[in-house]
């Protein structure tokens, strides 16, 4: 059902319009059809009955008898007393009952009453000895109606009716007056309809393209005057949603700077303590807490980064990496890669890639395995370690920010909990996604994939 109902704004007015036209010509076709059966009714229907209940009354000899004209026999009444009139064609109900309220209003008793519509052909015309007016008429009915009513002790009168097939032409006049009105009808609306979605498929385009790091695309606002409105509201939402993330920006920078300036002092400072284990203890906290306002300043100011984006050979990017961890002495084994270029930003993406092997080192034993794979479609940078894992209840969770699965307070073990954060923005910001699976046997893979 779901195939058969359009997507388009235009396809659904159109379906709409043509359901409507159909249950209005439906309506039509009903309406004209009741008068056209009041209609045969009044002036076929009745006149039949009444030549019957007259004939019963005057007792009508057989046909072919003195007083019956020879050019009536298509529609006079005869009396039948040898046998039972043999009926062909459909039977019709209403005829059935209109005959028999009829004679019993007149007062006249009746046995079986059959009254049958039947189509009417040439032969039977010529054979009847009808011809001109009459013999024109039959051929434009197209059937007749044979009414026989038994007369107790009397015998069977019966008599052939002129009968319009008036419902298989009015069906096609029906039909064709709707296949007109589509024609008429749907057309415009199709047009109508494309020039009413034109605007609004521009607005979708601009709203997926929308991004706070570059400027706001121009729509001129067309279409009816709420779609106008509508382009508008858009348009301003866009040039509020900038207006926060500058005055954002301004105000990290401030925290950044008003942040970095006493931690600066405060390093000064400490060099005055003789105690050397104190002083490093407070140096370590200082670099700590410049440490965890990098990360913070970097998530938030992520969908504004001010580093453009540059072909990158993700290869060496990765081997780069993980030589600096190597001259910090820690054991990060790394599988030689084809060059692979990507278009992304450097060194958002270098930490992105640090951020993984950080973790792979702390929870994972203090050693790490690096690979790239690359595909037709995407490359995948998998950092893989032989720790614990993560539970597969917690594999979203631990990328909100501040969320860690190490619950002491060490950040030499735990950290603050920004670091996956703020490597899915990054992998995200690129285009790409973060995906964590634990290994066989113990241990996390941790695969950003990137689309080429």
């Amino acid at each position: 059902m779901r195939r058969l109902w359009p997507t388009s704004l235009p396809g659904q007015i159109a379906l709409l319009v043509a359901v409507a036209l159909f249950v209005a010509q439906a309506l039509n076709f009903g309406l004209l059809l009741r008068e056209r059966r009041a209609f045969r009714f009044a002036e076929i229907t009745l006149p039949a009955v009444t030549r019957l209940i007259d004939a019963a009354e005057r007792r009508v000899p057989r046909a072919g008898q003195p007083g019956v004209p020879l050019r009536d026999r298509m529609r006079g009444v005869r009396l039948v007393t040898d046998r039972v009139p043999t009926m062909r064609g459909d039977p019709e109900t209403d005829v059935e009952s209109a005959i028999r309220s009829g004679f019993a209003e007149a007062g006249i008793p009746v046995g079986r009453i059959a009254a049958h519509i039947r189509p009417i052909d040439e032969e039977e015309i010529r054979a009847r000895g009808v011809g001109g007016r009459r013999a024109e008429r039959l051929r434009r009915m197209g059937a007749v109606l044979d009414s026989a009513v038994e007369l107790p002790g009397r015998g069977w009168l019966v008599s052939h009716t002129p009968w319009p097939m008036a419902e298989r032409g009015l069906l096609w006049q029906s039909l064709a007056q709707t296949f007109i009105l589509y024609v008429i009808v749907l057309l415009p609306v199709l047009w109508i309809g494309r020039r009413i979605a034109k605007p609004l498929r521009r607005l979708a385009g601009a709203a997926r393209a929308f991004h706070p790091a570059r400027p706001l695309p121009a729509i001129e606002p067309q279409g009816p005057q709420d779609v106008r409105l509508l382009i508008a509201a858009f348009t301003d939402l866009g040039q509020r949603v900038n207006a926060m993330v500058d005055e954002k920006d301004r105000m990290l920078g401030a925290i950044g700077h008003d942040l970095r300036t006493p931690l600066a002092a405060l390093r000064v400072r400490i060099e005055s303590v003789e105690d050397d284990t104190d002083r490093a203890r407070m140096a370590e906290t200082i670099d700590e807490m410049n440490a965890t306002l990098d990360d913070i300043l970097s998530l938030a100011r992520l969908g504004r980064p001010s580093e453009p984006a540059t072909d990158v050979d993700v290869a060496a990017l990765v081997d780069a990496v993980v030589e600096d961890f190597r001259d910090l002495g820690h054991d990060v084994d790394f599988v030689e890669a084809a060059r692979v270029p990507l278009h992304l930003r450097q060194n958002l993406m270098r930490r992105a890639v640090r951020n993984l092997i950080e973790n792979a080192i702390k929870y994972g034993g203090g050693s790490a395995e690096v690979r790239i794979e690359t595909g037709l479609q995407a490359v995948a940078i998998t950092v893989a370690d032989r720790g614990p894992g993560i539970p597969p209840d917690r594999m979203e969770l631990v990328f909100d920010p501040f969320t860690r699965l190490e619950t002491s307070r060490n950040r030499g073990t735990g950290g603050i909990g920004l670091g996956l954060a703020l490597a899915r923005a990054i992998v995200r910001d690129a285009g790409g996604e973060i995906l964590l699976a634990n290994r066989d046997g113990g241990g996390l893979n941790a695969t950003i994939r990137l689309l080429r």
